[in-house]
């Protein structure tokens, strides 16, 4: 390998720890995001915008390229047109890249204000310019970094007023702090987040955001030929505006409070393709605030336990993604649209599951640990996944106060849901911890789970059962029962149609009222939310009028393996230990 290979592959390293560090801490980018709108997604704007340097592997050409497309929200999309000018594997000049990064970032805004991420770009290509005799110094940039980011609380009156620092500044300040610690290879024995920024990280409980009436959109805008002044104008046409060149014209992101009208008048500037909207009322609301400061323990828990992320949030459950592998896509499993990605499948096109790396599980636990102190991680049954050993590793390796309890739920998909949501309500009632662990152990034993699987083809490629088997099913129109346990999924069952399958569900959950009416139930989809909806429900209800019965997406984890058309149900009781 050659000098020039060798920083390449410094770069793509880089560039992995740096976007890995960052979605550790999307959850609390979300909570402080009150600029320019408190809108809560500047996190989750990050992991879907930066997804695709988590495939450096790739090549970083490519990455670049696949960079220009994924922008999303306001803070996705200026990270975009930074990012893709500082990676660009043509040059290897961090100074220089830095500079034209900055340029393009501030160039993609249509009002830049200091007191933002702007202001974290400004202040990196200053330092990279000071020390371009030799080469980048870790601490000094974190320092620097770390005075920028603060600064904001002070520059912006809507920081200032919230008690908080931007949250774009601090998103990009973390995934630098993860991209530089690699790519200088200093030492890691650092200050945490938590100490570097305290308070700031936390809304004043004074702070109540007005909802907007705006909508956010995101679209591209194909264009035959130069347009004289084509970002002003488009800027004209809302709020917060943010313009990205492409290879056909541009990518936008802007608000407004009337989407039809805008999609009109950005139709005669040019081909509008590529165009979501979305109302952006207040995401801060009074229940997305809890602050969960009676809870002795948090509960952490894997996406692919069928908790939706604003379920999870209303509970203050911690999720951890695994990621979806569809076309060129790459993104965390709780921010994949199923609808996408139940046509794909549909149409044929391969779709797969990857871990997170051992490294940004090893962050977020040490990031949860941080903010929360006590936490316990109900992971997916270790018949399932790795992710029991990978988690009681660190915690033997690291967790000498034993703030991180790792317990293996045996389960999987709707079972770990009914476990973490019951657990996550138990604890949110003040419970000491070890009554809390005590209770999930409980739970692990007690939830059941049984899958009704649509097509069989979708086991088979994930290669969970035999093509004969599967063969055969489908040819004479067999549907199996399968049910998730300590040992793996067992198969406990065989029907023939959905009516069938209703009727299995309906014997299942009729014998587990009669030890009590005190179920949570939950009702899981794939691309079936109408049959489920219209028929499913109302049957069950008629059945337990005393449960309490949740509709759900099934994980996309676990739709991936099984397929459309498949759906589940799950339930335990909600019976309080004894005193």
């Amino acid at each position: 390998m050659n000098e020039k290979e060798k920083l390449l592959h410094r770069l793509i390293t880089a560039s992995i720890a740096g976007y890995e560090n960052l979605v550790v801490w999307a959850d609390l980018l979300d909570r402080i995001n009150v600029f320019p709108v408190a809108d809560g997604d500047t996190g989750a704007n990050l992991r879907v915008s930066l997804a695709p340097l988590r495939d450096g592997d790739s090549g970083m050409a490519d990455v670049v390229g696949r960079l220009s497309l994924s922008g999303r929200g306001n803070s996705g999309n200026i990270a975009v047109a930074f990012l893709r000018e500082f990676l660009s594997p043509e040059n290897f000049d961090l100074e220089f890249q830095a500079k034209k990064g900055r340029e393009m970032a501030w160039k993609a805004v249509s009002e830049p204000r200091t007191g933002t991420m702007l202001t974290v770009f400004d202040t990196l290509a200053s330092v990279l310019e000071e020390e371009r005799d030799s080469d980048p110094d870790y601490i000094s940039i974190r320092k620097h970094l770390q005075n920028a980011v603060l600064a904001t609380a002070d520059e912006l009156p809507e920081l200032k007023e919230a008690g908080v620092v931007d949250s774009g500044a601090l998103g990009m300040f973390l995934f630098f702090d993860g991209f530089f610690q690699t790519f200088t290879r200093q030492p890691k024995n650092v200050s945490s987040i938590t100490d570097l920024f305290g308070k700031t990280l936390s809304l004043d409980e004074s702070f109540h955001p007005q909802a907007t009436g705006e909508y956010c959109v995101e679209a591209s805008l194909v264009i035959d030929n130069d347009q004289d002044n084509l970002n002003q104008r488009i800027a004209n046409l809302g709020n917060s505006t943010v313009i990205v060149p492409d290879d056909s014209g541009v990518k936008l992101h802007i608000h407004t409070r009337d989407p039809e009208e805008l999609r009109s008048k950005l139709a005669m500037l040019g081909d509008v393709v590529n165009w979501s909207d979305e109302a952006m009322d207040s995401m801060l609301t009074d229940e997305k605030r809890k602050s969960f400061a009676s809870n002795t323990i948090r509960i952490m828990t894997d996406a692919a336990g069928s908790v939706p992320r604003d379920l999870a949030h209303s509970h203050g459950i911690i999720l951890l993604d695994s990621y979806i592998l569809a076309q060129d896509q790459v993104l965390p499993e709780s921010l994949f649209s199923p609808e996408q990605l139940y046509l794909l499948m549909k149409a044929g096109t391969r779709v797969s599951t990857a871990q997170a790396s051992n490294h940004e599980r090893y962050l977020h636990y040490d990031a949860a640990v941080q903010q929360y102190g006590k936490v316990l991680y109900l992971s997916t049954g270790s018949a399932f996944t790795g992710n029991f050993a990978v988690a009681d590793d660190w915690q033997k390796a690291h967790d000498s106060g034993h703030q991180f309890t790792v317990l293996d739920s045996g389960a999987a998909s709707g079972r770990l849901a009914v476990i973490a949501l019951l657990t996550a309500r138990f604890a949110e009632g003040g419970a000491e911890s070890d009554a809390v662990i005590t209770y999930a152990e409980n739970l692990t034993k007690e939830a059941e789970e049984f899958v009704f699987i649509h097509e069989l083809k979708y086991l088979v490629a994930g290669g969970r059962v035999s093509k004969t088997k599967a063969f055969f099913g489908d040819l004479l129109q067999m549907k199996p029962v399968i049910s998730p346990t300590f040992e793996g999924v067992k198969k406990v069952g065989v029907v023939r149609n959905r009516d069938a399958q209703l009727e299995f569900a309906k014997e299942k959950i009729s014998a587990e009222s009669k030890n009590g009416p005190s179920l949570l139930v939950l009702l899981q989809y794939t691309d079936n939310v109408e049959w489920l909806t219209g028929i499913v429900k109302p049957q069950i209800e008629k059945l337990l009028p005393e449960a309490e019965i949740l509709l759900l997406p099934i994980s996309l984890t676990s739709g991936v393996h099984m397929g459309p058309g498949t759906w589940s149900i799950a339930f335990a009781s909600k019976r309080e230990p004894e005193c």
